[in-house]
């Protein structure tokens, strides 16, 4: 059993939590919002709620954070009242965040000034993989802070493993996203020319997802999609944000990725069209779907 703070109960920060508590560890959680906080409480009544990110901090000696963006790391940690108020030296810090490499680097040094070890780890599995403790954990940092918490994040990470220094996670997640988003967009134009078309989709996808063309996205998405249903799933506005720190570090790098900055703006497209919070796989919306004669 570990004493391990939780900070951010978000879409997925919430079940997180859950499966620490599940997993017999003494957890204390803090988010921004109290009631999202009370209410995570009343389902694991075994937990604890901090009023603030300095006590969540002081009463654990992992400090797990899952918190919207760049700004709110850096916030949530330096801030009067922040993590670092109340980490004790030699304690871990594990940002689940999503954020840019340059952002984990800040995170970590200001956690190095105050004598604390830090961990970026951003995670991939969606709401799901959150809900069913089967996330990715792309990590990076020391590997002797990554020892001390593997075990605890295995509450919910069935895939672990450290890649690098600290920034090495937030690189492998834009790696992660570049991928998925050429599959969805490639996803969204076969399901699409299958409606167009007048295939059976689920007959067709259910042949070719036994095949070289499967995917996650394939046999979770394919089937929503030609639904036109998306008031779920990871966000519209948070795969801009990722894509966003993805290609600012391309240019950097001098590295091209022009599919990812074509599927950013059909991103930015399906935005203005009123999808900010739709699930991805709304890439869809801008294809034609239905056939000529039944227009």
């Amino acid at each position: 059993m570990a004493r391990v703070a939780f900070v951010g109960l978000g879409v997925m920060g919430y079940p997180m939590a859950g499966h620490l508590v599940g997993a017999g560890h003494e957890v204390t959680v803090w988010n921004r919002s109290r009631p999202r906080a009370d209410e995570w409480l009343v389902e694991h009544p075994g937990g604890r709620v901090a009023a603030s990110p300095r006590d969540a901090a002081a009463a654990g000696d992992l400090v797990l954070m899952c918190v919207g963006d760049d700004a709110s790391v850096l916030s949530v940690l330096s801030a009067p009242d922040g993590v670092l108020d109340g980490a004790a030296p030699g304690s871990v810090v594990v940002d689940h965040t999503t954020v840019s490499a340059d952002t984990a680097r800040r995170a970590g040094a200001a956690c190095a000034a105050a004598g604390v070890g830090f961990l970026d780890a951003p995670v991939s599995g969606g709401q799901a993989g959150a809900v069913n403790g089967t996330l990715t954990v792309m990590v990076g940092g020391e590997s002797a802070d990554f020892a001390r918490v593997d075990d605890v994040v295995a509450a919910y990470g069935a895939k672990r493993r450290l890649l690098g220094p600290v920034g090495a996670g937030q690189l492998a997640k834009m790696v992660n996203q570049i991928c998925i988003a050429g599959v969805v967009q490639g996803l969204a134009e076969g399901v699409a020319f299958a409606l167009r078309t007048g295939q059976d989709v689920d007959a067709v996808f259910d042949t070719i997802g036994a095949g070289a063309a499967g995917s996650w996205q394939m046999a979770n998405r394919h089937a929503t999609m030609a639904a036109d249903s998306f008031e779920f799933g990871f966000a519209v506005e948070h795969m801009r944000k990722d894509l966003g720190n993805t290609l600012a570090e391309a240019r950097a790098a001098g590295a091209a990725l022009p599919l990812t900055a074509l599927v950013d703006q059909f991103y930015a497209e399906v935005w203005q069209a009123g999808g900010r919070r739709w699930d991805t796989s709304s890439l869809i919306t801008r294809l034609p779907r239905t056939r000529p004669e039944d227009s």
